[in-house]
């Protein structure tokens, strides 16, 4: 009979039966289901169930949070429900065919995007601080920007652009270098690939529309020309080139013999993909950029501008996600060179601009307690006021899309208001909340109207839709929820001690029956009197509510303490058995001490999806080690590069007969030195 037994019968049972399971597998915590019902698991029930932590869903998988002993657990679940495991990649493969299209699409914007977001986020707040001080006429009775009458702000304004060109103008390099990194190819190559559609020897992108066509240079064939034309802030045409290189090295990988390998496959990979980018990506992007150009201005003159607006308003934060909303600077710049100065473009696009920020807005009073969504959503609804919307879209919206989508709403309605009343603006570049700064002075009573309705609007439908559609642990605050979730932490943390506890005491019993004078011994050498832990790594030393993971900042494993490393050597805190370990991962591992206290050392957030990349076991199950002794070596480079923090923790399972647990936390701590957990 299995430790487990009565609660693997009640799970599978509770998951909608061996038919409903797809795939499985566990980490060092949890078990990993894909579902082909999600709807089927009985969630209230699977968190009844004595062995069960939490639960909660992510990225298609259903995830039933165990502890330390999940791997035994795991086998008696698999042994039982007569399936056969998987690997994580291959649990994360099987949740992809429980999305839709659109939701496959979304999901790969998105994982290209996230290693993106900081710089949009960085680059968003630089040019809406340069809208302020360089577009808005503040001062001299509203003649002059900040910048026009303070050379040092000029300086400021001038030197930020470094920052701004490099984010927004060369996004491209950075697009085709985390879609090399997604699909595992040489990320190098797509860095130079992208380096080519924004290089210094071609015309800016920016500035084609502006320029005639015989003055721009062509590379010359003999047979043909090409347009040596820049692709800067494109990210259709990068996205495309990106692929193109990914799937011409994968094939050149397949078939070059591995002798010469180094010289083929790059070669062949990355001139070809140039080739393409420049003579066929190239000018789709720019016929598709040309033929939403000639329908905006079409629009803009008819008859029926009351329905382009409403068009116009709903579709304009997706073309801002394709780079293709650039072609709208030069129809404004055209309408306001005609006798009226003015144009009525530029005001849909400053609501739009407010519209997607009211929706992050609405996130970000969501998800008010989590403060990972917290670190992106404020800054973005900053940036998206201000009139860069590149970090909202990428970074919250397109990453949940009802948001996206009750922006493009907001937007719709608010563009027909604008249009409807004939708005027009005397100067185009400041959007967001600023502007209504450029908007004729007779206007502004509309306008103002228009930019409540883009407020109103998207914050009232993001909040009511994401009070619905927000998981547990999107929203991570929800104030029933972590009830419940405090209360299954106390049941089942009591559990675990008792368990711990009894299991240790019919140990020692049996040893001091067969009068094992030795066992004995051994008990009082392993950590049997021990009363601290020490740090397991240098580093602040913080509290373990301050991880950005709710599993273990919600205690729902134990309480325990979390580092933020600056070596790369995890240490043990003092003499004990090494329990359990994440073979496969090398990410974390168990550990016991002879008084019953269980530990769990983890190095990182979510860092099993990095399959053990970046990762040294140093120990294995069994083995006895001593204070201070190395577990686990890990590259913390590689471990941002996949998006991940390198905060460890340190967490106390089972308390065994240790009892007065203190956490000590706020101070640098010094591997093998500093006590950063101790009891009476």
């Amino acid at each position: 009979m299995g430790k487990y037994e009565n609660d693997v019968k009640r799970l599978l049972e509770l998951v909608g039966g061996k038919e409903n399971i797809q795939a499985v597998s566990h980490c060092m915590t949890r078990m990993r289901f894909v579902l082909v019902d999600s709807k089927k698991a009985n969630e209230e029930e699977i968190e009844n169930l004595p062995s069960v932590k939490g639960t909660f869903t992510q990225a298609g998988q259903y995830q039933v949070i165990i502890g330390n002993d999940v791997a035994s657990f795991y086998n008696e679940f698999t042994a039982y429900a007569g399936i056969e495991g998987v690997s994580k990649d291959a649990v994360k493969a099987a949740a992809k065919t429980n999305q839709n299209p659109v939701q496959k699409i979304m999901g790969a914007l998105g994982e290209i995007f996230a290693p993106l977001i900081p710089a949009l986020i960085c680059g968003g707040l630089v040019l809406g601080f340069r809208n302020v001080i360089d577009s808005i006429d503040l001062f001299e009775n509203g003649t002059k920007t900040l910048v026009e009458i303070s050379q040092f702000w000029a300086g400021v304004d001038s030197f930020l652009w470094l920052i701004g060109e490099a984010v927004f103008h060369l996004l491209p390099v950075g697009i085709v270098w985390s879609i090399t990194k997604k699909m595992g190819t040489t990320q190098i190559l797509g860095i130079i690939l992208g380096l080519t559609l924004v290089s210094s020897q071609l015309l800016n992108g920016f500035n084609v529309a502006t320029t005639p066509a015989e003055e721009i240079p062509v590379w010359d064939f003999g047979f043909a020309k090409v347009q040596m034309i820049g692709y800067q802030g494109q990210v259709i045409a990068a996205m495309m080139a990106g692929f193109v290189l990914v799937y011409l090295e994968k094939f050149f990988k397949k078939i070059c013999p591995e002798v010469i390998s180094m010289i083929v496959v790059p070669f062949c990979s990355l001139v070809p993909a140039v080739f393409i980018a420049h003579m066929v990506v190239g000018p789709i992007g720019w016929t598709i950029g040309n033929a939403i150009g000639d329908v905006v201005y079409s629009g803009l003159t008819s008859d029926f501008r009351f329905l382009f607006a409403a068009v116009f308003g709903l579709l304009y934060a997706p073309l801002v996600m394709t780079g293709l909303h650039h072609m709208t600077n030069a129809i404004d710049s055209q309408l306001l060179n005609t006798p009226a100065q003015s144009t009525i473009l530029w005001p849909m696009i400053a609501l739009s601009n407010i519209a997607q920020g009211s929706s992050v807005l609405a996130m970000s009073v969501l998800q008010k307690k989590n403060e990972r969504a917290q670190q992106v959503n404020v800054p973005a609804c900053i940036s998206c006021y201000l009139g860069v919307t590149e970090p909202a879209l990428f970074g919250v919206n397109l990453k949940y899309v009802f948001p996206l989508v009750c922006g493009m709403i907001g937007s719709c309605c608010a563009a027909m208001i604008s249009v409807g009343f004939g708005v027009e603006a005397l100067s185009i570049g400041v959007g967001g909340l600023p502007g209504i700064l450029s908007i004729k002075a007779q206007y502004y009573p509309i306008f103002l109207l228009a930019m409540a309705v883009a407020i109103a609007v998207p914050f009232v439908l993001t909040f009511i839709v994401g009070k619905i559609r927000l998981s547990r642990e999107d929203r991570f605050g929800k104030e029933n929820t972590v009830k419940a979730a405090g209360a299954k932490t106390e049941d089942a943390e009591a559990a675990d001690t008792v368990d711990a506890a009894s299991e240790k005491s019919a140990v020692l019993e049996e040893k001091n029956a067969s009068g094992s004078a030795d066992a004995a011994q051994a008990d009082a050498g392993n950590g049997q009197h021990v009363k601290e832990l020490k740090s397991i790594l240098d580093g602040k030393v913080i509290p373990i509510t301050e991880v950005k993971d709710e599993v273990f900042s919600q205690k729902i494993m134990g309480d325990g303490v979390a580092i933020e490393p600056t070596n790369t050597v995890v240490t043990a805190p003092a003499d004990c058995e090494v329990s359990v370990v994440m073979a496969d991962t090398g990410h974390a591992c168990g550990l016991t001490l002879a008084n019953g206290v269980e530990l769990l050392i983890h190095v990182g957030v979510d860092t099993v999806d990095m399959g053990g990349d970046g990762f040294k076991l140093l120990v294995k199950e069994g083995d006895h080690v001593k204070a201070g002794q190395p577990l686990i070596e890990f590259d913390p480079e590689k471990i941002r590069a996949a998006g991940h923090p390198c905060t460890t923790m340190l967490i106390v399972t089972a308390e065994g007969s240790a009892s007065g647990i203190t956490m000590h936390t706020g101070m640098d701590g010094k591997a093998g030195e500093t006590a950063v957990i101790s009891w009476e």
